[in-house]
């Protein structure tokens, strides 16, 4: 049977296939050494094919986290002066000279005719290797706008999960709002704010912000929650629904 070209036939996980000696064989997971190792608890950051500017606050979010590179998402790592552990995908995409440049890095090759996109390979092996909570960064602009519209519902749903995510560009910033929770977050006065529906929401709350909102229904499709301003103290609160807060940060990245 044919299969869809944006849809694979590798596996991450338990029963992967991996190339060994030319050949596809099957084992439970756990990477060849110099490759990727599980922890209990750990931090990642992947290297997405998007938009990414490197500013101070970016800098902090990366600190000490394991990295892995998603295809072209790997010119990322000199501008962030990093080396990640693994890099994946069918490196379809690479800039010339890159995969000389980094031959020392652990890889995964995928075929192109996939079921999966580079990052959500990623973000797959990133799991597995123990990941509580991902910076998907470069998740923003890129030629792809549905790659970009990819990375926003996956953050929804790894949020959905129990695992946190949060999307980057450097200039602009994304995370899930779950529902019941009260989300406080640390931006400067004049940050200009974004609330994207996924769903009709219920019982959405904006406070410390140029226009608050009250315990508001809000349509599906609803241009309500976009383009506030952060103005003493940002909160928000959403009681049922899906959707993902967006941050267009100051001068550099500042918050």
């Amino acid at each position: 049977m044919r299969r869809h070209p944006v849809r694979a036939t590798g596996k991450i996980g338990r029963g992967a296939q991996l190339r060994k000696g030319g050949e596809w064989c099957k084992r439970r997971w756990r990477w060849p050494a110099g490759m990727i190792w599980a922890s209990p608890m750990s931090r990642f950051t992947l290297l997405l094919g998007g938009d990414l500017t490197r500013t101070p606050a970016l800098d902090a979010e990366i600190a000490d986290s394991r990295i892995i590179a998603a295809d072209s998402g790997m010119r990322h790592a000199a501008l962030l002066d990093v080396k990640p552990e693994l890099w994946v995908g069918d490196f379809d995409s690479v800039p010339d000279g890159f995969e000389d440049a980094y031959v020392d890095v652990a890889r995964r090759t995928f075929p192109s005719e996939k079921d999966k996109t580079d990052g959500e390979i990623a973000i797959a092996a990133a799991l597995e290797a123990g990941a509580t909570s991902l910076l998907l960064a470069g998740a923003f602009g890129g030629e792809r706008a549905d790659h970009m519209f990819l990375h926003f519902a996956q953050a929804l749903q790894l949020s959905e999960r129990g695992i946190a995510a949060k999307l980057t560009s450097g200039h602009q910033e994304g995370v899930p709002l779950v529902p019941g929770r009260r989300h406080s977050f640390a931006y400067a006065d004049g940050t200009l704010f974004s609330i994207l529906g996924f769903s009709e929401l219920s019982g959405l709350t904006v406070e410390g912000a140029k226009w608050p909102l009250d315990a508001v229904e809000v349509p599906f499709g609803s241009s309500l929650t976009l383009s506030n301003v952060a103005d003493g103290g940002l909160s928000i609160t959403l009681m049922k629904g899906r959707a993902l807060f967006m941050a267009h940060l100051l001068n550099d990245g500042e918050r």
